[in-house]
């Protein structure tokens, strides 16, 4: 393996615009500067996320469809929120659902396909016995026990097993599961444990030729990679906001067709528009109006990249195949976002994955260390940037606390990833350390880090 020295991120990102944009990250814990190495739990958030909240609750708090200013105020800016959801996941604004949480807004899809899965979306028939449901032993509880619960109505829950050498999706068991009977098939887009990216585009399709639906879960992939829901042709992707720089919300993409189709629970009084009808009782308006904050955030960061630049001019190879002959126009940005948040996530995973690569070197030189997933660099293109690790004679939450002492935070346990922990036996010894980098790290933190490890395991 190389030396940790070679390993260095690319200058794809200005780690100084960008980390004076996180009031956060100035802390100090016990006299060391705090290290945010627990962006899988959730990210720190910008200024101007701070101040989209803030501002919203001092000058437009007000409920909606009211005829006074205020209230068509927050129509507005409820619409742009929307819209800028749907140039982060690439879809119609009217496919946007915002609530509480990804695990709320599952479980809300859940209980309709309870109610009425089959007929005219799937199959013919209504759910019931004898019909199918795959789910994954590498997937965030979410993306499983929503769909557990669904059992109650005599549906078969199966299971698609892992590869446990590397925590790798078994593809071939996957596939071998979907058939006729397969009503849905729900996986993560990445891991939250272990960081592995699964070949979603291909496990889409597998579900489509089965006449299934397709769920995903893209909660941990997110912060750190683009998301294009049309590319993808799923039904339904689900994320949370406060996992890619903004406030604890979840938002979900449903095809038009199927929210119009599947019945929600709902009050009666609430319009039956889609995508309103998915949304029950007030929203969290204030959290909404950051929603928006956080992708021209990350908008910004792709206007600021030398990869959009570039397209402005004479294009690239790579630039040509993402964007074709059509030039981004950054004297809207607006119109342009889109654009912009492609190209933030070219520098965001040439950053990452520098980092990335710098930690995984780093570690394998610790005495005792066991890295679960994907460590082969050649591999890489399949991780996120998330790692977890044991270390002989150290249990997770003993070294986190140390860790934290330090002013380093990472987490220990099994962040719902129950299945997986479960299955390669760390459960009842206090599951995982979990590394999680994001973009506003940086090579000294990697490496004051690793530092801190060594001198924990030595001591």
């Amino acid at each position: 393996m190389p030396t940790t020295d070679s390993y260095a991120p690319a200058a794809a990102l200005d780690l100084t615009y960008i980390r004076a944009q996180f009031p956060s990250l100035a802390q100090t814990v016990n006299e060391h500067p705090a290290v945010f190495f627990d962006g899988p739990g959730g990210t720190q958030v910008p200024q101007r996320v701070i101040d989209a909240i803030s501002g919203y609750l001092r000058r437009d708090n007000a409920n909606t469809c009211g005829a006074y200013s205020t209230s068509r105020n927050t129509d507005a800016m409820l619409a742009d929120a929307r819209g800028a959801m749907a140039d982060f996941l690439h879809c119609g604004a009217d496919e946007i659902v915002f609530g509480p949480n990804m695990t709320t807004l599952t479980y809300a899809i859940s209980r309709s396909f309870a109610r009425e899965i089959g007929g005219r979306e799937i199959g013919g028939r209504d759910l019931g016995p004898g019909d199918e449901i795959l789910v994954t032993r590498l997937d965030h509880d979410a993306n499983v026990s929503p769909w557990l619960a669904l059992e109650e109505k005599g549906v078969t829950i199966r299971w698609a097993e892992i590869h446990e050498e590397d925590c790798t999706l078994d593809l071939a068991d996957l596939a071998s599961k979907i058939n006729s009977r397969t009503r849905l098939v729900a996986v993560g887009y990445a891991s939250n444990a272990v960081g592995t990216i699964n070949p979603v585009k291909e496990i889409i399709r597998l579900a489509h030729a089965a006449g299934a639906l397709a769920y995903i879960d893209a909660v941990h992939y997110g912060p750190h990679g683009l998301i294009d829901v049309a590319a993808l042709d799923c039904d339904f992707l689900v994320c949370s906001t406060y996992k890619f720089f903004g406030p604890h919300m979840g938002v979900l993409f449903g095809k038009r067709e199927h929210l119009a189709r599947l019945r929600p629970y709902k009050v009666r009084p609430l319009t039956d528009a889609v995508p309103n009808r998915w949304e029950w009782g007030t929203l969290n308006h204030e959290c909404i109006a950051g929603i928006a904050a956080c992708v021209d955030y990350l908008a910004d960061l792709g206007r600021k990249s030398p990869t959009l630049r570039l397209a402005q001019g004479r294009p690239s190879r790579q630039v040509r195949e993402k964007w074709g002959t059509q030039r981004p126009d950054l004297s809207k940005p607006q119109g342009a976002r889109r654009e912009a948040i492609v190209a933030a996530f070219d520098a965001i995973h040439q950053h990452e994955h520098g980092l990335m690569e710098r930690l995984i070197a780093g570690l394998a030189k610790i005495p005792g260390v066991k890295i679960y997933g994907i460590t082969d660099p050649a591999r890489f293109a399949e991780r996120c940037p998330t790692l977890a690790v044991r270390i002989a004679g150290h249990t997770p939450l003993e070294l986190a606390t140390k860790l934290g002492e330090r002013g380093f935070f990472t987490w220990d346990g099994n962040y719902y990833a129950l299945n997986l922990t479960e299955r390669l036996d760390v459960e009842k010894t206090g599951g995982f350390l979990r590394i999680g980098l994001v973009h506003y790290n940086t090579v000294e933190e990697v490496d004051r880090l690793l530092a801190a490890l060594r001198g924990i395991v030595r001591d």
